[in-house]
């Protein structure tokens, strides 16, 4: 099995910048991509970033150009940087990895952007 656990959301104002980590533990090495996830509510869960173990990194839309994905394979830890946050970034974001088999979730993170 696999454990996810995502820190770093909260409070912000338009314009400001957030960090988002997220720690995996258990069986890490069947892990082949890691992604975030957002949910707003009232809407669908959607496709933020996702990175493979190989770097390739993939944004959604509203992402690119102010999100950015990295990931620390020694640490097993993914973050999102996120600058330029607009009020419609409000979500909770929920950290994602993927085996060949199946994906995991962790348990999310609420982001507040203030106008």
């Amino acid at each position: 099995q696999v454990q996810l656990v995502e820190s770093g959301g909260g409070l912000v104002q338009a314009g400001g910048s957030l960090r988002l980590s997220c720690v995996v533990s258990g069986n890490i090495f069947s892990i082949n991509v890691m992604g975030w996830y957002r949910q707003a509510p009232g809407k669908q869960r959607e496709l933020v970033a996702t990175i493979s173990n190989s770097g390739s990194t993939n944004y959604a839309d509203s992402a690119k150009g102010r999100f950015t994905i990295s990931r620390l394979n020694a640490r097993n830890t993914v973050y999102l940087q996120m600058n330029s946050l607009k009020p419609e970034d409000t979500a909770v974001y929920y950290c994602y990895a993927a085996s060949v088999v199946r994906g995991y979730w962790g348990q999310g993170t609420q982001v507040t952007v203030s106008s």
